[in-house]
């Protein structure tokens, strides 16, 4: 648009101000009242009117002209002025074009400079140092384990998976405040056991451990130093999950004072090596009986519940289990249909680079291999994706099935202790009914027995009771 110059303050007393034709023929026309104004600009590039009543905006003017000078209404009268606003400069692209080629610019590629996951991991060690000092420092009980390096140790079938458990802690009760031990697969589900034995009757969650699996472990022992690699899968997946169970473990207040516990993570040598921790152990053969038969009895001989609280709490467990083991099926899936379309992608580039090579046309090859690179960078994102959705999502859900799964352990526990003292009165009321035969019958040797039996059984009946 182009620059409109009014007059100086000479013309103040005039009613209208009259500016000079301009060299482009410009013509501005003000009535007296300032009712209307228009602004006809004829010049080159074409021709502009702007139209303001008495109810537009009054600055929208100021917007139309330049920032050389301002005009200001005084009284009716048109007053120009010499000051000139600050100027503020928008910085463009140096180029015409700012769009083109903005593929290949670094900050709008799929994947450019970003952190490793090394510099995560350090970033997040860092990270959860300081929060271990400020802790340990501002007086908080604190405790952390970490298990790493995974290492194979032996031969063939008798080989196994070790483990370096290393604690950070302040509690009272350790003997050193940072001790370091290597512990096998086994020694965890030994001490899961322990754990169990000891505090399951009295209704205490423990933590589920990692499932056992035949298949990946049989390929681990059976790999050789050049397919270790190929394994690495299943054992950064079973690392991850033992730091987990071992850290849930250390949570709870009464299970990380217990003395095995302490021992797992203190003693510098070889546990007693835990039997009957095989997935093919006969003792794991019993538990799936027992279970079975606790499973049967749990339907044959229904507790009539009389506390609330546990009526309504065993229900939303029992929905709990039943969404989440959906939502892991769907999990599941998606991570195959990630790893599927990332396997799709990956061939989609090499195609296209191998198009792009055969294309006689130079512009048109530089295209197709430009698209290759990026459908080759868009597959590794959705490979990325795929972990993140098996470690982040899908395996957070199975950690939480297994936790609802002790949780309706403990609950079950409290049918069991139903059921063992419903079968006590069932035994008290039968020997008290052979006493009172005996009695009738004159049998005083009989009656003696029973009498016995019966104190015995009164005194287990208070204890199922309790």
């Amino acid at each position: 648009m182009e620059d409109l110059f009014l007059e100086d303050d000479s013309n103040e007393t005039n009613d209208t101000a009259e500016p000079p034709p301009s060299a482009g023929g410009s013509e501005v026309n003000m009535d007296g009242d300032f009712g209307v104004s228009e602004v006809n600009m004829d010049d080159d590039f074409g021709v502009s009117e702007v139209y303001l009543d008495d109810d537009d905006d009054i600055f929208k003017s100021a917007r139309l002209e330049p920032s050389k000078a301002s005009s200001t209404l005084t009284n009716g009268v048109s007053r120009d002025t010499n000051e000139e606003p600050a100027e503020t400069d928008i910085p463009l692209e140096d180029d015409e074009h700012p769009f083109k080629d903005a593929h290949l610019k670094p900050g709008l590629q799929l994947s450019g400079p970003s952190p490793t996951p090394a510099t995560i991991q350090q970033t997040l060690t860092s990270f959860h140092q300081e929060e271990a000092k400020r802790e340990m420092e501002g007086g908080d009980e604190f405790i952390e384990i970490k298990v790493t390096s995974p290492h194979k140790v032996g031969e063939g079938m008798s080989s196994y998976m070790a483990y370096k458990v290393t604690t950070n802690t302040n509690l009272s009760y350790f003997k050193k405040s940072k001790p370091e031990v290597n512990r096998r697969f086994s020694d965890f589900l030994g001490l899961r056991d322990k754990l169990t034995e000891k505090y399951l009757q009295n209704g205490r969650i423990i933590p589920p451990a990692p499932d056992k699996s035949v298949v990946g472990m049989t390929k681990v022992k059976m790999s050789k130093e050049d397919e270790s690699s190929n394994q690495s899968e299943f054992v950064e997946k079973r690392r991850a999950a033992l730091e987990r169970y071992i850290n849930r473990t250390a949570k709870h207040p009464n299970l990380r004072v217990d003395p095995d516990f302490r021992e797992f993570l203190e003693l510098d040598a070889e546990l007693p090596k835990a039997n009957q921790t095989s997935a093919l152990s006969g003792k794991n053969v019993m538990k799936l009986i027992s279970k079975v038969g606790d499973r049967v009895s749990l339907y044959t001989t229904k507790m009539e519940e009389t506390d609330q609280w546990f009526e309504e709490n065993t229900l939303m467990i029992e929905n709990l289990d039943l969404q989440l083991r959906k939502l892991l099926v769907a999990t599941e899936s998606l991570v195959d249909y990630r790893k599927g379309l990332a396997g799709h992608t990956y061939s989609l580039s090499k195609s296209l680079g191998m198009l792009g090579s055969a294309e006689d046309n130079s512009k048109l090859a530089a295209a197709i291999s430009q698209l290759a690179e990026v459908e080759e960078k868009v597959e590794k994102v959705h490979e990325q994706q795929t972990k993140d959705d098996f470690y982040l999502l899908s395996e957070l859900v199975h950690d939480y099935i297994g936790i609802v799964g002790s949780v309706k352990d403990a609950f079950n526990e409290r049918v069991k202790a139903w059921q063992a003292w419903q079968s006590v009165q069932r035994e008290l009321n039968k020997r008290r009914e052979n006493k009172v035969r005996a009695e009738l019958a004159s049998k005083q040797d009989r009656v003696n027995q029973f009498r016995q039996e019966i104190a015995e059984t009164e005194s287990q009946l208070d204890m199922a009771q309790e």
